[in-house]
């Protein structure tokens, strides 16, 4: 599993006083969004660290069982670590937690949505492509007033049901988060028009 320090792979690209932590999908790695994050904040640091989970061969932040539902135990430890390391490479990169915002596809947006729910404090922001509801449920509601989400989601994505995201948007709201729930008519991808419209109003 990772390690909590900064011999994590990953690439840090430096820029202004807003940094981007990226979080690829299944089978990615550290390289897998820097375009992504160079089109959605151009002027912005990146943080792209990789996903030391392994199914079959493939990088991955967290497990899953092999029905395909998560293992939440897993999550939690996922996110834990990858807590230390953002706190561990603020430090040594001299960035803000303040002004991170998580952009992720897939698992890696899963991730995004995981910490954001479970250490609000080092996030501000999160762009959520491909991505469903991390638990099934959470004890302890978390306060995200001030914090903004993009949830941008195909309509025929098997992997993210409407009905499971309507539900997810509006919980996340309940806990004081402005939400935007973005959809496109098509699957398990990002939508450049959604990409496109996050970076408008991210920076």
């Amino acid at each position: 599993m990772a390690n909590n320090d900064l011999t994590r792979p990953h690439v840090f690209i430096p820029g202004n006083e807003r940094t981007l932590l990226l979080l690829h999908g299944t089978g990615g790695d550290e390289n897998d969004l820097l375009r992504l994050g160079a089109a959605l904040d151009p002027e912005a640091a990146v943080l792209s660290p990789r996903g030391m989970y392994l199914e079959a061969g493939m990088n991955r932040f967290f497990e899953r069982y092999p029905d395909g539902s998560f293992n939440e135990d897993s999550i939690q430890e996922a996110v834990g670590e990858l807590s230390e390391f953002l706190a561990a490479a603020a430090d040594h990169y001299g960035f803000d937690t303040a002004k991170v915002t998580a952009a992720g596809f897939s698992n890696g947006a899963n991730t995004a949505a995981a910490l954001m729910v479970t250490h609000p404090h080092q996030l501000s922001k999160a762009v959520l492509f491909g991505s469903t509801r991390p638990f099934k449920s959470i004890a302890n509601a978390p306060d995200l007033t001030g914090k903004r989400i993009w949830i941008a989601n195909g309509d025929f994505d098997s992997y993210a049901p409407n009905e499971v995201t309507a539900g997810w948007v509006e919980e996340l709201r309940s806990y004081g988060a402005e939400v935007t729930w973005l959809r496109h008519p098509g699957g398990h991808q990002i939508s450049p028009a959604h990409l496109q419209e996050i970076s408008s109003v991210l920076n």
